[in-house]
Order: structure tokens, then sequence, then C-alpha cells
């Protein structure tokens, strides 16, 4: 467990700090709180839904990456299943800003890339950026999100972003985590390849059909995956790579341990995730190999 996960968790009152003790410092915890164990500390602490939620932010923005700002975001997104979902703000030395990834992306994009195909509701320890808003319009569930800010009433996302456009206006009825079945296949020697059209599978990419996947395998030889999620304004999509990277960041890995990456897309897509995925890992360490695959 990382050092500012041990100091946010010192800073939490009790009783919420010793019952949320044992679930923050197992070995398997994977920044997520399932359903049963949000149940068990509403019951333990007395604490109402909003108000867990909100004393959980601490330990979700101690997982942020933010040598640049030095400012600390954290999100948790619930699923539809009911588990809880942390994410945190990334920022990346020596690349252009529109590399970084938002809290609310990364809590998103970590539901997404655990399985979940919607939210109900995400919490957010500062007001959503206009960046994050379109972004969150994307989902599947956006008509019915709820946002829930330290000093405010819950709000629904469309409270943020009224007359909001999205995947409809552009004829596009699948939203960001709807189950897709994509039949990407793809079979070579690279295994890590292979991983990244599993990846691909998972993609939201109906404005430019450039269904593409990531895989990064760590020294200690972990493998994260990370699909791209466009959107319909196109700027807030978020690459393959950084979602990748967010979930690294979220396992309390360093980036210093990335062994190789693998990157794959379609080959019939409209643009390309190759050049930026490649000079963003060159600036994280120029030895990095990056593997690339048209399927």
């Amino acid at each position: 467990m990382n050092s500012r996960v041990e100091h946010a968790l010192a800073n939490i009152p009790e009783p919420l700090s010793s019952h949320l003790a044992p679930i923050v410092q197992s070995n398997d915890f994977d920044a997520t709180i399932s359903k049963k164990q949000f149940e068990q500390l509403l019951s333990l602490t007395h604490l109402s839904d909003k108000e867990l939620r909100l004393a959980l932010l601490p330990i979700a923005a101690a997982f942020s990456y933010a040598p640049i700002s030095n400012f600390y975001v954290g999100a948790i997104a619930r699923g539809l299943s009911g588990n809880l979902y942390f994410g945190a703000n990334m920022e990346l030395f020596g690349v252009q800003l529109g590399q970084t990834v938002h809290a609310e992306q990364s809590a998103i994009s970590h539901a997404w890339m655990k399985g979940e195909r919607g939210l109900t509701d995400i919490t957010i320890n500062f007001s959503p950026c206009g960046h994050c808003r379109q972004f969150m319009n994307e989902i599947s569930t956006a008509k019915n999100l709820k946002v829930q800010l330290p000093d405010s009433d819950e709000k629904r996302l469309h409270d943020y972003l009224p007359e909001a456009f999205g995947p409809n206006d552009l004829g596009i009825e699948s939203g960001l985590m709807s189950e897709v079945v994509h039949s990407f296949t793809f079979k070579d020697d690279n295994i890590l390849l292979e991983k990244a059209v599993d990846a691909m599978n998972m993609s939201h990419a109906p404005y430019t059909n450039n269904f593409s996947g990531l895989a990064i395998e760590m020294t200690c030889g972990r493998v994260f995956l990370g699909a791209y999620a466009e959107n319909a304004a196109f700027n807030p999509s978020l690459p393959p790579l950084q979602v990748a990277l967010s979930q690294i960041m979220l396992a309390g890995l360093k980036f210093d341990d990335i062994k190789a990456v693998a990157l794959a897309e379609n080959a019939q897509g409209k643009i390309s995730h190759l050049a930026e995925t490649q000079s963003t890992i060159e600036a994280l360490n120029p030895d990095i190999p990056v593997s690339f695959v048209n399927v």
C-alpha cells in the first residue's frame, strides 16, 4: 500500500478507519469496494450511503498521480452491480496535457474494464469540469446518472450538462459501457498482442470505427488492459493507453515497472493511436518495446 493511501486511511475518523483498514490494507485490494463490503461498512459505522461515499473519497484521491499540478482528485463510480470503483487523476511528464486522465474518467474506465455495463452514480471531491461532464454523457446510463459532490445535494448529470450533445445526436444508440460483441481475432507468438485484441473487443468507437485495445505487461508479470473509449464530442475520448495506465496507477504499481506494451487496432479505422502511444511510452521510458497489429 502506498504511503499516501496509508496517510489518508490514518486521517479517516473512527469507527470507519478501523473497519476500512482490513479492506484497504489487504494484499488483493484493487481500488474496489464490493457491494457486500460497502453494505457491511454502512451497518458497522451507521453512516448514510452519501456520508460513507464521501468519507471514502480521500482514499480514492490518494491514488492520484499528479506531478505537474499537485492537485489530487478522487472519484468513486458505483456500477450497476453495486460495486464501487475508485478513480483518480493522472498526469504525465514530458507529453502534452491532452494525455491527462481525469478522476471521473479513471473511475469510469476502471468500472468498465472490470465488466460493468453502466453506472448508477459517481461521487467526486471537486465539481466535474466540462470535459468530464461530456465524457460521462457518453455512458450507457447517462440519462439517470447521479453526481454527488461534498457540499451539494445529489444531482442528475444532466443538471450539470443541460441541453447536452451526445451519441443520439450522431445517430448512435449504444453508449460507452454497453455490452458489445466485437469479433476481432488474432493468433501470434506474441501473447501480449493477443491480449490487446481482447481489449480491442471491448472498445467503444462508433464514430471512427477505430476499435482498439492495448495491453501492458509489468516486470512482475501482471498484465493490464485498456480499451478505447470514444466520445461523441471527439476531444473527451479516452485512448486505450490512458485506460491501461490508469489501471496500473490504481493497482498501486509504478510506470517504471512497465516491461512491454502491445497495441491492436481495426485496420478499417479512420484514425490511429499508434503515434501517440509510441511518443507517450517513449516519454515514460524509451527502452519499453511497443508492438502493434492492425486487425
